[in-house]
């Protein structure tokens, strides 16, 4: 008898993946070149041979979770590697973190997947299961964030981010594409077009176009997004800079290519608060504009955040921000209390807003949000919504979202009496109650 051919034993890799969906992105790309490479997955500390902290380095409050994740990591596994957005702070992680084995910036792929093989040598072998053709994803299989983009050109006082991922650099079309398309041949539902200012894509390019299957397609996020609506699947915008540009967006979400949803961060209202941000004051043009969207496609959701206490801001710039969140009504609200950021230029200004101020105009803040919040839902209430399912149980009941709810950051939609459902189905729902921020309803048959 032949004896058994006995294959090597592949090394593990563990992820601990923290902040923004960008550097989820980052995560799932350093795992499919390492799953390439022969590796496999750890769910646990103690399985993996070496483990990979993608660190956030926005604020001081993320640093400080990103460390304490380096350090758990250590404590419960002592090979760890760092990488993502904090590597910029090397100096700062080895001093307090001297056994790390390596630690790399952000988007640095080779870097990553060297250091790990130096810290775990590959076992190669024919025979190992080879990538996916779509790469390794950290999302549910329904729903997949597609990055079009790194960087920003933007220079805003109270953010890093240029510092930290550079300028803008864009995406060729032609391979966002393929990318989308394996994406949906494999399952995906909907895509969630992320990158750090997502309505500047293709500046850097100069809006150059790429072939693909003998078309020309022009890096522009009109023409990337009337594509990537021609697929079949929902496609979800995030990050979009309110540029005029934008507005021709609005008759494709009314022709159902892309869903009626713009994730836009405006961050403030008060014309003073936003030159003080370096950020365009032009609040009420874009209020104008907002009602213009609205008539074109009556169920655009609008999401947004926020910054209260920001340096300089008075209680006239936070009672303007109130009134103007009256009139915009938008949909989805988050808000932040200012907090400085190490290499931010918003340090340097003068007037910083006590502690206490901050947490009572986010409070009075938040009250507002919140009610618009409910006064909107409750209008859906009798309604018929198409819900994408993420969950069911076992008591057949499910949880999904309708077209105006992002995974993770907005509302869910739950279901009673929805049997034989999977995530991934795209349902017609009735809805019959809603509370603050979710829906409740039933699917019709």
């Amino acid at each position: 008898m032949t004896e058994a051919l006995k294959l090597p034993e592949p090394p593990k890799v563990g992820m601990v993946s923290l902040g923004c969906p960008k550097n989820l992105v980052d995560s799932e790309r350093i795992l499919t070149k390492l799953r390439g490479d022969g590796y496999r997955l750890s769910p646990s500390y103690d399985g993996a041979d070496v483990v990979l902290v993608n660190t956030c380095g926005f604020l001081d409050s993320a640093k400080e979770e990103s460390l304490a994740a380096i350090g758990e990591a250590i404590s419960e596994n002592g090979r760890v590697i760092v990488t993502g957005c904090m590597g910029d702070e090397a100096e700062r992680i080895r001093e307090k973190f001297p056994q790390v084995l390596a630690v790399t910036g952000p988007h640095q792929y080779e870097q990553v997947v060297d250091a790990v093989r130096e810290a775990a040598p590959p076992s190669a072998s024919p025979y190992l299961d080879l990538v996916p053709d779509i790469g390794l994803k950290l999302t549910p299989k329904h729903y997949s964030y597609l990055k079009i983009s790194e960087g920003c050109n933007h220079r805003c006082r109270f953010c890093i981010i240029p510092s930290i991922r550079g300028d803008l650099v864009s995406r060729a079309p032609a391979a966002i594409l393929r990318e989308a398309e394996k994406l949906v041949a494999n399952g995906t539902r909907e895509l969630l077009v992320i990158s750090q200012d997502t309505s500047a894509y293709g500046v850097d390019l100069r809006h150059a176009a790429s072939t693909l299957g003998g078309r020309e397609l022009r890096a522009h996020i009109t023409d990337l997004s009337r594509e990537l609506g021609r697929l079949g699947a929902w496609v979800r915008l995030h990050y979009i800079y309110p540029y005029p540009h934008v507005d021709d967006l609005i008759p494709l979400m009314a022709d159902g290519l892309i869903l009626p949803y713009l994730d836009i961060p405006f961050q403030h209202a008060s014309p003073s608060v936003l030159r003080s941000m370096r950020r365009p004051a032009n609040e009420a043009k874009v209020l104008d504009r907002i009602a213009k969207w609205r008539g074109i496609a009556p169920d655009i959701a609008l999401r947004s955040t926020f910054v209260v206490g920001f340096p300089g801001e008075t209680a006239d710039d936070f009672r303007y921000l109130l009134d103007w969140l009256e009139t915009a009504q938008l949909d989805r609200v988050g808000c932040f209390k200012y907090e400085p950021v190490a290499g931010a230029a918003a340090n340097a200004l003068p007037d910083h807003v006590p502690e206490e101020v901050k947490q009572e105009r986010w409070e009075r803040f938040m009250e507002v949000a919140a009610r618009i919040s409910v006064e909107k839902l409750q209008a859906k209430i009798g309604r018929t919504l198409d819900v994408i399912v993420d969950e069911v149980d076992e008591e057949g009941g499910a949880t999904g979202r309708s077209k105006a709810d992002a995974p993770e950051i907005d509302g869910q939609v739950h279901l009673r009496d929805a049997p034989g459902l999977t995530p991934g189905d795209i349902v017609r729902v009735h809805v019959e109650d809603a509370d603050e921020y979710d829906l409740f309803g039933v699917p019709l048959a």
